[in-house]
């Protein structure tokens, strides 16, 4: 076993990735012969037996454009070959959470592991959030970064939030495409207790799909529209994020009411009451 001293300390450990730099959390990426520099307060442990270097108190990794902040961080890496190791994976942790920074991506949670083989990201915590643009993405629990497959998903109670419109579900699964050497959202798929807010209506539903460019949303299983005290019941709805109109279907082969759709318009009040309901409803069965 042998330390370093506090302050900072450059490893060629090498990732296996293709040689490219790039502005998202993409810690894999870049040549292969650029070393990741770890710099620490209270001191590097470098425990040569166990393949790991510990860096600890306001430890820091920079590597290709991305640095990850936390208290502890531990490098595990496999013997050196050709006079430089193989860094395999970086775990984060601390008292005051991890942050993972990029140009133009930010992940934050209690603790991270970055397996650098697989490219893949896993933040956990109470509140786990990834930033990009305007595009919010949270999760009380768990949420995965995979760069190869350009997607997160979020687990536990998620909500993603884009332009000030929100969905909620058990899971979310955020695809990416490339603008730029930058991420931005695409589409955004939602699974279990799955609920959109618009400007007038609250829909909740059993699965979404939204693509973020058109502002369409198509919600399938048990849809519910609310809009004030008035209720629409149906198998399938689409959702425009962008003008706030919501059409209620039926889906045909697979409905549960009989290829209808059914409306609680309750009546105008004449102070306080809701405003006649906006929504429309088709059925598609023939």
């Amino acid at each position: 076993m042998r330390a370093a001293t506090a302050g900072a300390f450059a490893l060629a450990l090498v990732a296996s990735a293709t040689p490219a730099a790039s502005q998202t959390l993409d810690l894999a990426s870049g040549n292969q012969d650029t070393p990741i520099v770890v710099e620490a307060d209270n001191g590097i442990e470098w425990q040569q037996d166990n393949e790991v270097l510990i860096a600890r108190g306001n430890a820091h990794a920079t590597r290709g454009g991305v640095t990850v902040y936390a208290d502890v961080l531990r490098a595990y890496y496999d013997r050196p070959q050709n006079g430089a190791s193989h860094l395999k994976r970086l775990d984060a942790t601390g008292s005051k959470g991890v942050k993972i920074v990029s140009a133009s991506e930010t992940m934050d949670g209690d603790a991270a592991v970055y397996d650098l083989d697989r490219a893949i990201l896993v933040v956990s915590g109470k509140k786990v959030t990834y930033l990009s643009g305007q595009d919010v993405i949270t999760s009380d629990q768990q949420m995965e970064y995979y760069e190869k497959d350009q997607k997160a998903v979020a687990r536990g109670q998620a909500m993603a939030t884009h332009e000030g419109k929100t969905l909620t579900a058990r899971q979310i699964e955020a695809y990416f495409h490339k603008v730029g050497n930058k991420n931005e959202v695409r589409e955004v798929r939602a699974f279990d207790d799955v609920v959109i807010v618009t400007d007038t209506d609250t829909v909740r539903a059993d699965r979404a799909i939204y693509n973020v460019a058109t502002g369409l949303a198509t919600m399938v299983g048990h849809v519910k529209i609310t809009r004030g005290q008035n209720q629409l019941d149906g198998d399938q709805a689409e959702i425009n994020m962008n003008s706030g109109v919501s059409r209620l279907l039926t889906a045909p082969g697979t409905s549960s009411s009989g290829g209808r759709v059914r409306g609680l318009i309750q009546p105008q009040q004449s102070q306080s009451g809701s405003a006649p309901a906006k929504s429309v409803g088709k059925s598609q069965s023939k």
